[in-house]
């Protein structure tokens, strides 16, 4: 029997473990990461399994009777890389490697390679190459088996093979060293064009949610761009920024930024920290939810805790979407319509159809407009630089020109009396 041999032969299991107070629901996780794998375009998934635990085995995950029938299974179907839904010790991984003759990947392995994958920007991809050489560093171990011929140091300490595994990640810091040194100079440019976005007085909306949540194709139909809007996970990683005029209201910054996902890999969590500086600075902050999918609870639970982690206090302005109420049936549908009209920070929305948009944007001009104030301020002719700046920035309301300069009447945000204030 003849097969591709181009793509990757490879099988998801999901261990559910009854000693782990945190699991999650087994059918929707190992759909998620069946989902997760097929993102990659060079494996093709040919099976996936549930796999119940009493307790994880420390030295091989499953315990000798799963092992085998697995064993025997990926034999059959030429299985050459299993995926595990979750964590995956470097002893764990070695010992099944073994076992199966596959190479093994974990969840947060699984999430550096679609994150690898899918970076475009020079930060993204200098993030996402530190958080694979922070995770490759852990398991050093499995990848040496062939130096058991050498001997550690002089001989007096150390295993078999210790120099050689220590001269690697030695590698790897010198590696890590260098990439942040890069990154440095990657944010500070950044930060340059953050502070020139600073003095533009339109508020900044960021878009944010579980991955495949729609919010790329919500920031298409707002915005007219083109940013890939696909029925796959992290189907865009790099954060997008466009310029909106809201019907009847303020033009504002629209920001698109990478999906969150449960589980997100220690590794990566910094990055993210770093992709999503927009959002720890935005006036608004709109989370987008599939309200279709079975764990649109859990999920938004996992949003709010990764907003929480990388410092997104409670307190500022948020505005919750369900959105994909085109994929509910009609009672679903009614219930959904019914709790949004009864909450006010919820509101039910197809970013496919256009349904619920309309309500959505006069809300956002509302919150945003809520935000400004009137204010009545004397300048002297000499502060020309001054009048020019708020005509530039459009909150003149009315001007006045007085014996000794001009009073003029302003509607602005406290942001943009600060940025004033500094010229």
């Amino acid at each position: 029997m003849e097969h591709d041999r181009t793509r990757t032969r490879a099988w998801v299991l999901h261990p559910e473990i009854k000693s782990d107070e945190q699991r999650r629901v087994p059918e929707p996780a190992l759909a998620e990461a069946v989902s997760l794998a097929v993102t990659l375009p060079d494996l093709d998934v040919i099976g996936s399994d549930i796999v119940r635990l009493p307790r994880a085995q420390p030295g091989l995950l499953f315990g000798s009777g799963k092992i085998e029938e697995l064993g025997e299974r990926f034999h059959d179907a030429e299985v050459e890389l299993v995926l595990i839904d979750g964590p995956v010790t470097p002893v764990q991984q070695r010992n099944l490697e073994k076992a199966w003759s596959v190479k093994i990947l974990d969840r947060a392995g699984l999430i550096l390679e679609i994150f690898s994958d899918r970076a475009r920007t020079r930060e993204g991809v200098l993030q996402v190459e530190m958080a694979a050489l922070s995770y490759q560093r852990t398991r050093l171990v499995r990848a040496w088996t062939h130096l058991e011929r050498q001997r550690g140091g002089l001989g007096f300490v150390g295993g078999p093979g210790e120099t050689q595994i220590e001269a690697d990640r030695r590698a790897i810091d010198d590696q890590l060293v260098r990439l942040r040194r890069q990154l440095q100079k990657v944010i500070k440019t950044r930060t340059l064009h953050r502070a020139a976005r600073a003095k533009v007085p339109y508020p900044i909306v960021a878009l944010v949610g579980y991955t495949n949540a729609g919010k790329s194709t919500l920031f298409n139909r707002l915005t007219g761009a083109e940013v890939m809007a696909k029925d796959m996970l992290f189907a865009t990683l790099d954060p997008t920024m466009r310029r909106v005029e809201l019907p009847d209201g303020p033009e504002i910054i629209l920001s698109d930024t990478v999906g969150f996902i449960s589980n997100l890999p220690t590794e990566l969590v910094a990055a993210f920290r770093a992709t999503l500086e927009e959002v720890l600075g935005a006036d608004l902050i709109v989370h987008v939810r599939d309200i279709s999918h079975d764990e649109t609870e859990a999920q938004a639970a996992d949003v709010e805790t990764i907003l929480t982690s990388l410092g997104v206090d409670e307190d500022r302005p948020r505005l919750e979407v369900w959105n994909k109420i085109d994929l509910l049936n009609a009672d679903e549908r009614e219930a959904a319509l019914a709790r949004a009209d009864r909450e006010a920070e919820i509101f039910a929305i197809s970013a496919i159809t256009g349904e619920g948009i309309s309500t959505l944007l006069a809300e956002v001009a509302e919150k945003l407009q809520g935000t400004r104030r009137e204010e009545t301020l004397t300048l002297s002719f000499a502060e020309g630089d001054k009048r020019a700046w708020l005509y530039r920035h459009e909150v003149v309301r009315s001007e006045e020109q007085t014996e000794d300069g001009f009073q003029i009447a302003v509607l602005w945000t406290d942001k943009q009396a600060s940025q004033f204030a500094a010229i």
